[in-house]
Order: C-alpha cells, then structure tokens, then sequence
C-alpha cells in the first residue's frame, strides 16, 4: 500500500466510523433508549494493520476477532485501553489463549466448551465476559445452540460450572429477513434473566438496535468490503 493510499484509507475508515456512530444515535433515538446503551464493536478481522491503525486513530477502542492466534497476533503488545471480543467460533484446543487473552468471549454454544473454559478460568484467575451463541435459524451448518436448548446450557453453565453468561450472541441465516431473528433473541435473553445481546452487523444493525440490541458487530460499513490476505 503506497503512502497515497494509506492516507485516503485513513480518512475513509474515520468518515465511515463517523457514519456509523451517527447512524446507531439515530437508531438509539428512534427505539426510545440511551445512546451509552449500544456499544460499536469493529470487526476488524482479516483487515491489515494499518486500517485498525486508522479505526483507533478516529477513536475506536473495542474490537471483535474471528481467531484466537489472529487475534493474538495482530494485538499483542496494543492492549492498552482496548476491549477485545472473540466473535468467532472457538475450539476447545483454544480455550486457554482465549480466555487469557479477550475480554468477552461471544460463542459459547456447547457444554464441552463451557467445561473447558470454567477449568481454565477456574486456573487462570481471570473471568471473560461470556456470551452464549444461539443459533436463531437452526441452520446445521452453523455454529450456535438452537433456541429450544439455550435454557439447559445456561442452567449448565450457573449451576454445574459456576459461570455467569452475560447474554446472548446470534448470527441469522443469510437471506432471512433479520429483524425475526432478532426478537427471537431479545425475547429469549429477557426468559433466561440476561442483559446483554450481540446482535446486528453492518446491513441490519439499525434493526437490532430497535429489537434491543446492546453490541453491535460491524465490519464493512467501517473498512469496506474489499477483500485483504487473509491473516494480514
């Protein structure tokens, strides 16, 4: 990348933000809630250091990554002030880094998982927030546990492992209208007495926010939509 298009990069990436921020006001306005309600994470997987560069430059200081050893490469060393979400599916192998290394873990979506990572916050002394991923579609491809089964793993989670979920995580299916999913989610959050929804992505997050959402996750409507190397 040339000096030339760092710098238009740079002011591309703060204009979206700005763009962002104005549109989850508005958002938050409309649904008759508080603006300090909803939190803007940046999903800056995959994108090159120099645009999470710009995004913290325009002030940006919480994150979502896909990847443990992604995230923990990209980051080390520039944790100061930051809040970082693991967003994407996290194998039990990975527990250990990523409980010692985010500051919310959003996808906890089987026991096997929460046992592993009681153990390892049972032995680190360190306590992620944690959200469980509810699969609003119950589509088999897709991570996340199905609606009918999210009262069990919570009740896994307080009663067997001593972990307290702060809320719930969903991703609906692609070509669905969005909104559904979205008071599914609220819907089941407020019966199982949690607070906290990670719901809504760079398309539908205006959405999210009128269903109640807390955490927004967005990526392109703040980087682009072109693509990077992976892992850049």
């Amino acid at each position: 990348m040339s000096a030339t298009e760092t710098l238009t990069d740079t002011a591309a990436i703060a204009d979206n933000l700005r763009r962002v921020r104005e549109r989850i006001a508005n958002a938050v306005i409309k649904a008759g809630r508080k603006p300090e309600d909803v939190t803007l994470v940046a999903v800056s997987k995959t994108k090159p250091i120099e645009a999470v560069r710009a995004a913290l430059a325009a002030g940006q200081t919480v994150f979502g990554e896909n990847r443990v050893q992604d995230a923990m490469e990209r980051w080390e060393g520039r944790r100061g002030g930051l809040t970082l979400h693991l967003i994407g599916p996290l194998q039990t192998n990975k527990a250990k880094e990523a409980v010692g290394f985010f500051d919310v873990i959003e996808t906890l979506d089987r026991e096997k998982l929460v046992r592993v990572l009681a153990e390892e916050i049972q032995r680190q002394g360190r306590a992620p927030g944690l959200y469980v991923q509810v699969n609003t579609g119950e589509e088999p491809q897709k991570a996340g546990v199905i609606p009918v089964e999210a009262d069990a793993l919570i009740a896994a989670c307080r009663t067997t492992y001593g972990l307290e979920p702060q809320g719930l995580m969903c991703i609906p299916p692609a070509g669905d209208a969005p909104r559904p999913h979205f008071a599914r989610l609220a819907s089941l959050a407020q019966q199982l007495r949690l607070g906290t929804l990670s719901m809504g992505m760079s398309g539908d997050f205006e959405d999210a926010i009128a269903e109640g959402a807390t955490h927004v996750r967005v990526g392109s409507a703040i980087f682009g939509s072109r693509p990077y190397p992976a892992g850049a």
